[in-house]
């Protein structure tokens, strides 16, 4: 907060223009706030094309939130009601690969 205050207070052209460093803090505040929404509703708008949907619903949400690294860590500590979670399966539990292939599995034939 301190750095934004800094910011805020380096810049005596919005106090000319508007006349006090109150309205240019509710600007520069509201203009962040706008940049947010609309980043996070165009990644929840991909995020639910991606899942064949006309509408964001919360899974699209966190769907979106979650895989953006920067809005993760701004709202890592967020709760959304009905987001779910993540689809995630631990590599332990994947089936194991095999470079075996047909024929080439080293058994003894069967011929007598």
């Amino acid at each position: 907060m301190s750095s934004c205050h800094c910011l805020i207070a380096s810049r005596p052209s919005f106090d000319v223009v508007l006349g006090t460093r109150q309205h240019s803090r509710q600007f520069l505040q509201a203009a962040v706030l706008e940049y947010l929404a609309a980043e996070v509703l165009e990644l929840a708008g991909n995020a639910a094309r991606d899942n064949k949907k006309t509408r964001i619903v919360p899974r699209h949400i966190q769907l979106a939130v979650r895989n953006d690294e920067e809005l993760s860590k701004l709202l890592g500590n967020v709760t959304i009601a009905a987001g779910g979670v993540l689809p995630n399966i631990h590599s332990v539990l994947l089936p194991k690969k095999t470079g075996k292939k047909d024929g080439a599995s080293g058994s003894v034939s069967q011929e007598f």
